[in-house]
């Protein structure tokens, strides 16, 4: 596992492009190994590093950076225990059409299919899809809140809402490749987006019963 973990910490530091000290990749190393050799029932997988990094470049000590982490883990494991990743992507394509129509048509005439990117973007917090800086923006956020991973699904449709235009002016292949590395953001406008749309299909929603 230690080989694996070195080589997905090479990788993320070199994509991201990050100034770091040499002590970083230690530290990533020591706070996932730790987390894994407390958590035998949980495999190590590459987007521990993508997850873990916030926490490496915020807090300052590093048995803080690993309850952190661990925290984090623990709630997303708890959270996918009870729904399947399935479930959760069926549930937000089904948002998706809801709330930003012409943006879903223009995906299927291009033959996006954007569940695979809904996958890791639900899964991983879109760790994977945002840079650092605007990861930690939304990061802030979410766990100023209790609820913020029932939030999360709403922050990724302000995100698709966001670069409605943009991606409308894209091709197939460059849609993907957009999706897969989100430019750099607005992220209080985003968050401001996400909570208005909530609470518009909220709306809907008790419309829809009271009918």
């Amino acid at each position: 596992m230690t080989k694996r973990v070195r080589g997905e910490i090479s990788r993320y530091l070199r994509k991201t492009n990050i100034e770091s000290s040499r002590n970083i990749p230690r530290i990533f190393e020591d706070v996932i190994s730790a987390y894994c050799n407390h958590n035998h029932r949980v495999e190590y997988y590459p987007a521990m590093v993508n997850l873990c990094a916030p926490f490496i470049y915020s807090v300052k000590r590093e048995c803080d950076a690993f309850l952190c982490f661990e925290k984090l883990i623990n709630t997303l494991d708890d959270y996918f225990s009870s729904r399947s990743i399935n479930e959760s992507v069926a549930s937000f394509m089904t948002l998706f059409r809801t709330c930003i129509p012409d943006l879903y048509s223009y995906f299927e005439e291009e033959e996006v299919d954007i569940k695979d990117w809904a996958a890791s973007a639900l899964q991983f917090v879109l760790s994977k899809e945002l840079s650092l800086e605007n990861l930690m923006r939304l990061w802030d956020t979410y766990f100023a809140v209790p609820d913020w991973i029932e939030l999360h699904p709403f922050f990724c449709l302000a995100v698709l809402k966001h670069l409605k235009e943009g991606l409308e002016e894209l091709e197939q292949s460059e849609i993907r490749t957009m999706l897969m590395r989100l430019p750099p953001l607005e992220m209080d406008q985003i968050v401001n987006e996400a909570f208005n749309i909530r609470h518009e299909i909220l709306e809907r929603q008790i419309s829809e019963e009271c009918m």
